[in-house]
């Protein structure tokens, strides 16, 4: 009972700190799906080998997309004349980093790794989008079929309503007012399990794992930026349910630059999503797409643990002091406004999980 105690009082805290920021990207994420339509997005990845690749990375990094979230997003772009370069290097950005995951980021990590991840997810996007241009160039299109569609509330299309026409169909407090019932409804419904499995594990990582075990196989190098590959290729997590847990083993010792490597390639593959991929864009883009994850998240690690030990920096004394600027009142309300919106997400995922057991 002590165990569990121990657990959920860490976890608490983490809450606690990172609570106020996930309330803000979730606003921002919100926003975003209001005034950054998918068919603005789509309409630019077609066009171009290099040019879509940049315009794709740069769109994914603000999108609040997990692993999950970001496959049938990314299918349909493909559909509506994407390259694969484009969306490759969307398939990387998006699900790597992301307004939510960047304040998480700030909350609970540190400027240095607030910068250096998103940095990292734009750097792994590009080269893996341009050399899959490089290797199989995009061919001409054909007029896409671009999806119009009203995104607050699908009320026309682009049949008889041109987009010019659209913006007199909904007033500025509407579009907000639609933007906010999506963050907090379905963006963070689709988060809310996995952020909560996250922080119990880094409440269990804080209890459980001896300081000696993580400096000893996780302490930084080459050879651990590898295990955290191993750990993080397979695994099924978002990239704001990363956060806490390479925040808890910065504090048991792993270096920044692993932790880093564990937030670039957890998000970025799973087994469910190599799957997908090969039907989507074929074997050799997999190859590509992982390769260059791979590589870049390991190389990105190395030079992040570089600058921290030029500047003379310790990851474990800057971690979350974001978290310690921001007044207890505020952070205890937006935990428990937290703890409320996901009322409902957890009941709906629980039951779901039950009900295929039987």
């Amino acid at each position: 009972m002590n165990l569990i105690f121990n657990i959920l009082v860490e976890s608490w805290q983490l809450l606690l700190d990172a609570a106020p920021y996930i309330i803000f990207g979730i606003l921002i994420g919100g926003l975003l799906k209001v005034f950054l339509s998918p068919a603005y997005v789509a309409r630019h990845l077609g066009q171009g080998r290099y040019r879509s690749v940049l315009k794709a990375a740069l769109f994914g990094i603000p999108l609040p997309l997990c692993s999950c979230g970001v496959l049938p997003a990314a299918a349909a772009l493909k559909k509506q004349g994407a390259n694969n370069g484009a969306t490759t290097a969307f398939l990387i950005s998006t699900p790597e980093s992301g307004v939510d995951s960047i304040s998480v980021s700030y909350a609970l990590l540190d400027p240095i790794m607030t910068v250096a991840r998103p940095l990292a997810a734009f750097i792994t996007a590009m080269i893996a989008g341009c050399l899959e241009n490089t290797l199989n160039p995009p061919r001409p299109h054909l007029t896409m079929a671009v999806d119009l569609s009203c995104a607050v509330d699908g009320c026309c299309s682009e049949t008889g309503c041109s987009p010019a026409e659209h913006t007199h169909h909904h007033t500025l407090l509407e579009k907000i007012r639609a933007g906010m019932g999506y963050a907090f409804g379905e963006l963070w419904g689709d988060l809310a399990g996995w952020f909560f499995i996250g922080l119990l594990l880094a409440g269990l990582i804080s209890v459980l794992v001896p300081d000696e075990l993580i400096t000893t196989y996780l302490g930084g190098g080459f050879s651990a930026m590898l295990l955290m590959l191993a750990f993080g290729i397979p695994l099924y997590i978002c990239a704001t349910a990363s956060t806490p847990i390479a925040a808890a083993m910065i504090l048991k010792g792993v270096s920044p630059g692993a932790a880093l490597v564990f937030m670039l390639a957890g998000p970025a593959t799973n087994m469910a999503t190599i799957s997908v991929l090969i039907g989507l864009l074929g074997k050799r883009t997999t190859v590509v797409y992982l390769a260059s994850i791979a590589v870049t998240a390991v190389l990105c690690g190395l030079a992040l643990d570089w600058v921290y030990a030029a500047y003379g920096i310790s990851a474990k004394s800057t971690l979350g002091q974001a978290g310690e600027f921001m007044p207890y009142p505020i952070q205890l309300t937006a935990a428990l406004v937290i703890l409320v919106l996901s009322g409902r997400p957890m009941y709906t995922a629980i039951w779901s999980y039950l009900k295929s057991r039987d």
